[in-house]
Protein backbone atom coordinates (compact mmCIF):
# COMPACT_ATOMS: atom_id res chain seq x y z
CA UNK A 1 0.00 0.00 0.00
CA UNK A 2 1.58 3.50 -0.92
CA UNK A 3 1.12 6.23 0.48
CA UNK A 4 1.80 10.17 -0.23
CA UNK A 5 3.83 11.90 1.89
CA UNK A 6 3.52 15.95 3.28
CA UNK A 7 5.25 18.27 5.15
CA UNK A 8 3.78 20.30 7.33
CA UNK A 9 3.35 23.44 4.96
CA UNK A 10 1.58 20.75 2.99
CA UNK A 11 4.64 20.04 0.46
CA UNK A 12 4.76 16.88 -1.40
CA UNK A 13 7.83 15.24 0.06
CA UNK A 14 7.31 11.82 -1.76
CA UNK A 15 5.52 8.52 -1.15
CA UNK A 16 5.96 6.14 1.59
CA UNK A 17 5.45 2.14 1.26
CA UNK A 18 2.76 0.62 4.24
CA UNK A 19 3.60 -2.79 4.74
CA UNK A 20 0.12 -4.49 4.33
CA UNK A 21 0.51 -7.12 7.55
CA UNK A 22 0.07 -3.48 9.56
CA UNK A 23 -1.57 -1.51 7.64
CA UNK A 24 -3.61 -3.90 5.65
CA UNK A 25 -5.66 -6.12 7.41
CA UNK A 26 -9.38 -5.93 7.66
CA UNK A 27 -10.35 -4.41 10.68
CA UNK A 28 -12.12 -6.71 13.40
CA UNK A 29 -14.30 -4.53 15.37
CA UNK A 30 -14.31 -7.36 18.53
CA UNK A 31 -11.10 -7.31 18.92
CA UNK A 32 -11.19 -3.80 18.92
CA UNK A 33 -13.53 -3.53 21.58
CA UNK A 34 -11.67 -6.06 23.62
CA UNK A 35 -8.51 -3.68 23.53
CA UNK A 36 -10.45 -0.80 24.19
CA UNK A 37 -12.39 -1.99 27.03
CA UNK A 38 -9.43 -3.51 28.15
CA UNK A 39 -7.62 0.21 28.40
CA UNK A 40 -11.02 2.04 30.14
CA UNK A 41 -10.68 -0.80 32.73
CA UNK A 42 -6.90 -0.49 33.44
CA UNK A 43 -6.94 3.40 33.45
CA UNK A 44 -10.49 3.46 36.52
CA UNK A 45 -8.53 4.64 39.58
CA UNK A 46 -10.70 2.07 41.69
CA UNK A 47 -10.48 4.64 44.96
CA UNK A 48 -13.88 4.47 45.49
CA UNK A 49 -14.82 3.75 49.52
CA UNK A 50 -18.32 4.13 51.29
CA UNK A 51 -18.25 2.82 55.06
CA UNK A 52 -19.32 -0.13 55.95
CA UNK A 53 -20.98 -0.98 59.37
CA UNK A 54 -17.39 -1.77 61.02
CA UNK A 55 -16.46 1.36 59.96
CA UNK A 56 -18.79 3.70 61.36
CA UNK A 57 -17.47 5.32 64.33
CA UNK A 58 -20.52 4.51 66.37
CA UNK A 59 -21.30 2.69 69.68
CA UNK A 60 -21.90 -0.90 69.69
CA UNK A 61 -24.13 -1.25 72.59
CA UNK A 62 -27.60 -2.82 72.12
CA UNK A 63 -30.72 -0.62 71.32
CA UNK A 64 -33.07 -1.06 73.60
CA UNK A 65 -33.81 -4.23 75.53
CA UNK A 66 -34.82 -7.53 73.46
CA UNK A 67 -38.58 -7.98 74.68
CA UNK A 68 -41.36 -5.84 75.75
CA UNK A 69 -40.69 -2.45 74.00
CA UNK A 70 -43.49 -3.10 70.96
CA UNK A 71 -40.91 -2.30 68.92
CA UNK A 72 -38.93 -3.93 66.29
CA UNK A 73 -35.28 -6.16 68.00
CA UNK A 74 -32.55 -4.48 67.01
CA UNK A 75 -29.20 -4.59 67.88
CA UNK A 76 -26.39 -2.04 66.90
CA UNK A 77 -26.75 1.06 65.82
CA UNK A 78 -24.26 0.38 63.15
CA UNK A 79 -26.38 -1.27 61.07
CA UNK A 80 -27.55 -0.10 57.48
CA UNK A 81 -30.83 0.74 58.57
CA UNK A 82 -30.37 3.81 60.98
CA UNK A 83 -29.13 7.32 59.54
CA UNK A 84 -25.53 7.27 60.38
CA UNK A 85 -24.97 3.79 60.24
CA UNK A 86 -22.57 1.54 57.35
CA UNK A 87 -23.67 1.32 53.91
CA UNK A 88 -24.76 -2.17 52.06
CA UNK A 89 -22.62 -3.55 50.02
CA UNK A 90 -20.65 0.02 49.22
CA UNK A 91 -17.93 0.40 46.92
CA UNK A 92 -14.75 -0.86 48.48
CA UNK A 93 -11.22 -0.13 47.18
CA UNK A 94 -9.64 -2.11 44.35
CA UNK A 95 -8.79 -2.53 40.89
CA UNK A 96 -11.00 -2.91 37.75
CA UNK A 97 -8.08 -4.33 35.46
CA UNK A 98 -8.54 -7.01 33.36
CA UNK A 99 -6.11 -9.26 31.93
CA UNK A 100 -5.70 -9.33 27.93
CA UNK A 101 -3.03 -11.53 26.07
CA UNK A 102 0.06 -9.39 24.84
CA UNK A 103 -0.57 -11.29 21.38
CA UNK A 104 -4.18 -9.80 21.44
CA UNK A 105 -3.25 -6.22 22.41
CA UNK A 106 -0.93 -6.45 19.12
CA UNK A 107 -3.84 -7.40 16.95
CA UNK A 108 -5.62 -5.02 17.79
CA UNK A 109 -3.20 -2.16 17.23
CA UNK A 110 -2.80 -3.51 13.83
CA UNK A 111 -6.38 -3.90 12.99
CA UNK A 112 -6.81 -0.07 14.40
CA UNK A 113 -4.15 1.03 12.02
CA UNK A 114 -5.63 -0.62 9.37
CA UNK A 115 -9.08 0.67 9.82
CA UNK A 116 -7.65 4.51 9.55
CA UNK A 117 -5.97 3.18 6.49
CA UNK A 118 -8.61 1.79 4.90
CA UNK A 119 -11.28 4.67 6.02
CA UNK A 120 -8.52 7.37 4.59
CA UNK A 121 -8.11 8.53 8.17
CA UNK A 122 -4.44 8.18 7.67
CA UNK A 123 -1.42 10.75 6.99
CA UNK A 124 2.24 10.73 7.11
CA UNK A 125 4.28 13.70 7.51
CA UNK A 126 8.33 14.11 6.98
CA UNK A 127 8.23 15.41 10.15
CA UNK A 128 7.05 17.11 13.80
CA UNK A 129 9.12 20.10 14.04
CA UNK A 130 8.94 23.08 13.81
CA UNK A 131 11.27 26.05 13.65
CA UNK A 132 8.78 29.01 15.20
CA UNK A 133 7.61 27.06 18.43
CA UNK A 134 3.82 29.28 18.37
CA UNK A 135 0.88 27.90 18.49
CA UNK A 136 -1.07 30.35 15.77
CA UNK A 137 1.76 29.24 13.29
CA UNK A 138 0.79 25.98 13.85
CA UNK A 139 -2.86 25.99 13.63
CA UNK A 140 -2.44 27.41 10.56
CA UNK A 141 -0.27 24.84 9.64
CA UNK A 142 -3.10 22.20 10.73
CA UNK A 143 -5.59 24.05 8.84
CA UNK A 144 -3.86 23.77 5.59
CA UNK A 145 -3.70 20.01 6.39
CA UNK A 146 -7.74 19.46 7.45
CA UNK A 147 -6.41 18.82 10.67
CA UNK A 148 -9.17 20.00 13.25
CA UNK A 149 -9.12 16.28 15.39
CA UNK A 150 -6.13 14.00 15.20
CA UNK A 151 -3.56 12.38 16.98
CA UNK A 152 0.23 12.94 15.96
CA UNK A 153 2.61 9.90 16.52
CA UNK A 154 6.46 11.24 16.29
CA UNK A 155 9.84 8.90 17.24
CA UNK A 156 10.73 7.90 20.16
CA UNK A 157 11.83 11.38 21.20
CA UNK A 158 9.38 14.43 20.66
CA UNK A 159 10.36 17.87 19.20
CA UNK A 160 10.39 20.21 22.38
CA UNK A 161 8.78 23.00 20.23
CA UNK A 162 6.42 21.19 18.53
CA UNK A 163 4.60 19.30 21.68
CA UNK A 164 4.74 22.20 23.57
CA UNK A 165 3.19 23.89 20.24
CA UNK A 166 0.46 21.95 20.13
CA UNK A 167 -0.40 21.45 23.80
CA UNK A 168 -2.90 24.52 23.39
CA UNK A 169 -4.78 23.04 20.29
CA UNK A 170 -8.11 21.60 21.24
CA UNK A 171 -8.45 17.73 19.81
CA UNK A 172 -5.03 17.53 18.68
CA UNK A 173 -2.92 14.95 20.77
CA UNK A 174 0.82 14.23 20.28
CA UNK A 175 2.22 11.73 21.54
CA UNK A 176 5.64 9.59 21.11
CA UNK A 177 5.65 6.21 19.33
CA UNK A 178 6.26 4.34 22.87
CA UNK A 179 2.48 6.01 23.74
CA UNK A 180 0.51 4.36 20.70
CA UNK A 181 -2.28 2.82 21.73
CA UNK A 182 -5.56 1.64 20.38
CA UNK A 183 -7.83 4.14 22.56
CA UNK A 184 -6.43 7.70 20.95
CA UNK A 185 -5.89 6.19 17.72
CA UNK A 186 -9.67 5.47 17.68
CA UNK A 187 -10.64 8.48 19.69
CA UNK A 188 -9.63 11.14 16.90
CA UNK A 189 -10.30 11.48 13.23
CA UNK A 190 -7.01 11.80 11.96
CA UNK A 191 -4.02 9.92 12.78
CA UNK A 192 -0.83 11.63 11.64
CA UNK A 193 2.03 9.57 11.73
CA UNK A 194 6.12 11.17 10.95
CA UNK A 195 8.57 8.55 8.92
CA UNK A 196 10.32 7.90 12.74
CA UNK A 197 6.97 6.50 13.99
CA UNK A 198 6.24 4.56 10.43
CA UNK A 199 9.99 3.13 10.95
CA UNK A 200 9.43 2.31 14.44
CA UNK A 201 5.87 0.85 13.84
CA UNK A 202 7.31 -1.90 11.53
CA UNK A 203 10.47 -2.64 13.36
CA UNK A 204 8.29 -3.48 16.69
CA UNK A 205 6.08 -5.78 14.66
CA UNK A 206 8.97 -7.67 12.57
Amino acid sequence: MELKVTTLEGKAAGSVQLSDEIFGLEPRADIIARCVQWQLNKRQAGTHKAQGRADVWRTGKKMYKQKGTGSARHGSARVPQFRGGGRAFGPVVRSHATDLPKKVRALALKHALSAKAKDGGLLVIDSAQVKNAKTKALVGQFSGLGLTNALIIDGAELNNGFAAAARNIPNIDVLPIQGINVYDILRRQKLVLTKAALDALEARFK
